[in-house]
């Protein structure tokens, strides 16, 4: 009986904001993650397959995956047509030998986009060897009463998608079950963004452990389901007081992934 192959653990460049998509690459070579997820957003170079592939065999660390620009913040960024966006990241995930392109279902204002998301998606991998993998959302909250933001739906598991991405911070705001979610998505689930949260209305994206979100068990359960996708860790590192506090917090979110997913670690300076 052959083993499933080893999970890798990425780093998501947003993880390390407000530092650069540069900084991103140097801390998760330094510290030992297998890869990089590249948030596409207002820094240039997060823009530009050509230096992006320069910073990865500058530090010899392979790019995982590429984020399309669906935030409310990066409405601008290639252009402002959503199908134009994410032929542009396809494009960029091809150009550095990243295998899936992630992205956010429409916001309800979209119409138009969100009337063929699910269609257009399933012709645009057919055309490539890069994976789209939705990813899960949330209702927007304000007091006792919450707003559909997302067409078609903000739950993934609704829609015909071939692949997802779940976000255990996103399942915290929905107030969703993310062992039951990912049961449900079974093999379609592609990617993981690893983090944890309460059940704050705010997107806290916090170093798992810290909330309350199953990641532990999340993380065990893509061992024994033989995931094959990745695990890219996407947490909030701005309210650091200084780079060191910075660095411990990526480590120590590495070190959860590695515990977990019952491996050892590989590289980079030991936790604090």
């Amino acid at each position: 009986m052959t083993s499933s192959p080893r999970i890798q653990v990425g780093l998501s460049t947003s993880s390390v904001f407000p530092e650069s998509t540069a900084s991103a690459f140097e801390i998760a070579s330094s510290l030992g993650y297998d890869g990089v997820e590249v948030m596409v957003g207002t820094d240039a170079t997060s823009q530009d397959p050509e230096a992006l592939v320069a910073l990865s065999q500058h530090y010899g660390i392979p790019i995982l995956a590429i984020h399309s620009p669906c935030l409310l913040i990066t409405q601008h960024v290639w252009g402002t047509d959503p199908w134009g966006k994410l032929q542009r990241a396809q494009r960029a995930a091809e150009r550095v030998g990243a295998s899936t392109v992630v992205v956010h279902p429409p916001f309800r204002w979209q119409r138009e986009y969100a009337k063929e998301f699910v269609t257009g998606l399933h012709r645009m991998e057919s055309e490539t060897h890069v994976r789209f993998a939705v990813e899960n959302m949330f209702p927007w909250r304000a007091g006792p009463r919450s707003v559909a933001a997302y067409l078609p739906d903000w739950d993934v598991r609704h829609d015909d998608y071939p692949h997802t991405t779940l976000d255990l911070s996103h399942t915290a705001v929905s107030r969703s079950d993310a062992l039951e979610m990912a049961a449900d998505l079974d093999t379609r689930l592609a990617h993981v963004h690893m983090a944890d949260g309460t059940d704050s209305s705010r997107d806290e994206h916090l170093v798992p452990g810290r909330g309350n979100q199953p990641v532990d068990r999340l993380l065990t359960h893509l061992v024994a389901s033989g995931f094959e996708g990745t695990v890219i860790a996407e947490i909030s590192t701005r309210k650091a007081s200084n780079k060191d506090q910075r660095l411990a917090d990526l480590s120590e979110t590495l070190d959860f992934a590695r515990l977990h997913l019952g491996q050892v670690r590989r590289s980079g300076p030991p936790s604090p």
